[in-house]
């Protein structure tokens, strides 16, 4: 008999509502389908919510502990799982310290909470700096300059759409990613259209003429990486011409810092720099200036290159200089249903732990994966000698796979919790089966400071978990437990944690137990925002409170609570990169940057058969630079960076700046078959490959992802056999 169950989709920010019919005598959904009856997400609605449950029934899944012997797995018990990698993990750091053992978790466990919870509770009980994680890869950037505007670092400023009259969109293509990064705007994207519509600009800057670019009244073809240059020339054009509106809402400090570095500036210098002409930067400035409602939003575009930080810093300076930050139609802050900074500062401190080899910071308690491989390989005290990957593969999602490959090759001991054995478990000692999002319940009141509205949705159970497998949570917990080291950190609560699983048995409640409802129910509680028993009783979502603006104001944690809108390292930084030249690369003489396809997922979606028809990631190259080359369409050629090489199949298309190419990343891993021992299942070619993990925004510590310098030549088929044939440079 089939049953509907409404829950929300843990693929992205999005949370889109849902509709699963499930078929409860084979545990198998029949279909999913968008929750209409919810008043806030469903309208995002996408393929990768709908194909969802082919992960869930993927041939390769792991349902069983499985334990590397010699060159293959045998599977195991949880008991034999849980005993062994206590013990090799006890032994590390019995012997070499917290630190020898590292830690990586990846997107797909970012949206659950009690995942991520109870994973802060291992690595707390482990005691261990070295943690990692996938954000380091694209939305640090973020965090960085929150932390030093606001004293904040999870501070994320939600785009109000509706009541905008001017967009400037840099680095992003909501036609296809949904307006959804560190923020959730449902149907962002279509609400722009339907402001453009009612005579609001729209203003797209990208090196491509992307989807979002085509339908926008100006597109800005920037070069890629060079977007921090023509903010700043707005930025400039709009102090120099006194334009300015300084916010109404926010105490600034730092204002004459600003202006400063300003004056340093010569627009034809940065026009030159950012590839736009110095008349487009002032009339786009112009616009947005006078614009009576606006807002300026950067997305990874903008993020993931060498000037990743000041871009976003400058996106945010835009804003205050023109009272377009928590004012209608600019970026607002939402509080949620708890107090962030509150919640933050009790429960996840600032890390002042560093990395051994550069001695760099960590950033909203984890360090970057650029970092990982040269921590396991240096020799010396606080080597990473251990690792635990959950839900992650960085070989494929980070810069330079072959070196993160290679080192992970040496640990003395390798942990992968996930569904599938991806490219990054390869070398795993233990695989540990995972639960998908459709067979967990679970509530999560951080992501109700991401919302667009005041609003929060219980995500309901759709399927049971395969038989004997343990959720994350558990298996982080009894872990914990049986290495006898406290869960999150905190002396007597392994004591209470038996005791009230004692107390379940006995009196037969088992919610007696200590699980994640706990902590979201008190969190809830101490938020006195909505009730607990309120987000339960709505099964389609709750919208508890009308959106409102100016609380910002009341979070900023700097002494005297005025936002700092100078911070010296984001000026030096930017004078630093004012008086170096720019020097055209003739050996490398094209930027490769990346793309969004929309029924991609980073790297863990694309082993869906229904989710896509493509199994390759081509590279986007414009005509007159093929005709140059003697490339034709469809043809293979070679991609070399000063890391390597790469082949991949070439896509003519005139959307792109010439002198630049673009190449979707997340592709090229393999899907591992630890059960039967079959070859791995390759989609596509990793591009990351030509990324050097050494270039990073210093700042944010992030990879210039979508601005590495390359080289193409053409790969020619004679006779059946490649002959490469390399092109005049």
């Amino acid at each position: 008999m089939s049953h509907v169950v409404t829950t929300f989709c843990r693929i992205c920010v999005a949370g889109c509502g849902l509709e699963v019919t499930v078929d409860r005598e084979r545990n198998k959904v029949m279909s999913i389908e968008p929750d209409r009856q919810n008043p806030y997400t469903w309208g995002d609605f996408c393929r990768k919510g709908k194909t969802a449950a082919e992960v869930v029934e993927h041939p390769r899944r792991i349902t069983t502990p499985m334990k590397r012997v010699g060159d293959r797995y045998v599977r195991a018990t949880y008991d034999e799982a849980i005993t062994d990698i206590a013990r090799r993990l006890g032994e590390v750091i019995d012997r070499h310290g917290p630190d020898a053992v590292g830690t990586y978790h990846g997107n797909p466990m970012g949206f659950s909470f009690s995942t991520t919870t109870w994973w802060t509770g291992l690595l707390d009980a482990i005691g261990t700096g070295n943690r990692y994680w996938v954000g380091s890869i694209d939305q640090n950037n973020g965090h960085v300059v929150a932390q030093a505007l606001y004293g904040v670092e999870l501070v994320s400023l939600v785009p109000d759409i509706d009541e905008s009259d001017c967009f400037l969109l840099v680095g992003m293509d909501p036609a296809v990613s949904k307006f959804n990064w560190m923020e959730n705007n449902p149907r962002g994207w279509q609400r722009v259209l339907k402001r453009q519509a009612a005579g609001a600009d729209v203003i797209v800057v990208d090196p491509r003429r992307s989807a979002t670019a085509r339908n926008a009244d100006t597109h800005v073809a920037v070069l890629p990486g060079r977007d921090w240059a023509f903010l700043l020339g707005l930025v400039k054009v709009i102090l120099d011409r006194g334009l300015e509106r300084l916010s109404t809402t926010l105490p600034i400090e730092g204002v004459d810092d600003l202006r400063r570095l300003v004056a340093e500036a010569d627009l034809d210098d940065l026009a030159a720099r950012c590839g736009v002409d110095a008349t487009v930067i002032s009339d786009v400035a112009r616009r947005f200036a006078g614009a009576h409602r606006a807002m300026c939003v950067c997305h990874t575009g903008v993020s993931q290159n060498e000037m990743g930080t000041v871009g976003e810093w400058l996106s945010h300076v835009l804003n205050l200089i023109t009272d377009r930050t928590d004012r209608p139609g600019g970026r607002r802050f939402e509080r949620g249903v708890i107090d962030i900074p509150k919640v933050m500062s009790l429960f996840a401190p600032a890390s002042v732990h560093r990395t051994r080899v550069r001695g760099l910071p960590a950033i909203v308690g984890f360090h970057s994966l650029s970092e990982l491989p040269e921590e396991i390989t240096t020799p010396g005290d606080g080597r990473i000698r251990a690792m635990m990957i959950a839900f992650g593969n960085p070989v494929v999602s980070g810069p330079d796979g072959r070196a993160l490959d290679e080192a992970l090759e040496q640990l003395d001991f390798l942990v992968a919790i996930d569904l599938v054995q991806r490219e990054s478990h390869r070398h795993a000692d233990w695989l540990i089966p995972g639960t998908h999002w459709l067979e967990r319940a679970e509530l999560s009141p951080l992501f109700a400071s991401l919302q667009e509205q005041p609003y929060i949705h219980y995500g309901a159970q759709a399927l049971a978990k395969p038989e004997g497998v343990m959720e994350e949570w558990e298996f982080f917990e009894a872990l914990a437990l049986k290495m006898g080291r406290n869960l999150f950190g905190r002396p007597g609560v392994n004591i209470f944690v038996k005791v009230m699983r004692k107390l379940a048995g006995w009196t037969g409640r088992p919610g007696l137990a200590m699980n994640p409802n706990w902590v979201s129910a008190g969190m809830i509680k101490a938020g006195r925002r909505v009730k607990y028993r309120d987000v339960l009783n709505a099964p389609h979502g709750l919208r508890y409170a009308r959106k409102r603006y100016g609380d910002l104001a009341g979070i900023i944690a700097h002494p005297g609570g005025a936002v700092r809108i100078a911070p010296p390292a984001f000026l030096d930084a930017t004078r630093a990169a004012l008086r170096d030249p720019t020097v055209e690369n003739t050996d490398y003489p094209f930027l490769l940057t990346g793309k969004r396809v929309r029924e991609a997922m980073n790297s863990w979606l694309n082993e869906s058969p229904g989710l896509t028809t493509t199994r390759a990631n081509p590279l986007e190259m414009h005509p007159d630079d093929a005709d140059r080359l003697g490339i034709g369409d469809g043809d293979q050629v070679r991609v070399t960076s000063p890391l390597g090489s790469i082949e991949l199949t070439v896509e003519l298309s005139e959307r792109i700046r010439p002198g630049v190419v673009a190449c979707a990343h997340g592709w090229g891993g393999g899907q591992f078959d630890p059960a039967g021992g079959g070859a791995a299942d390759r989609i596509g070619v990793n591009r990351n490959l030509l990324v050097d993990n050494r270039r990073l925004d210093p700042l944010s510590q992030t990879p210039a992802f979508n601005s590495t310098a390359v080289r193409v030549e053409p790969v020619r088929v004679v006779s059946g056999v490649p002959e490469r044939e390399e092109a005049a440079r």
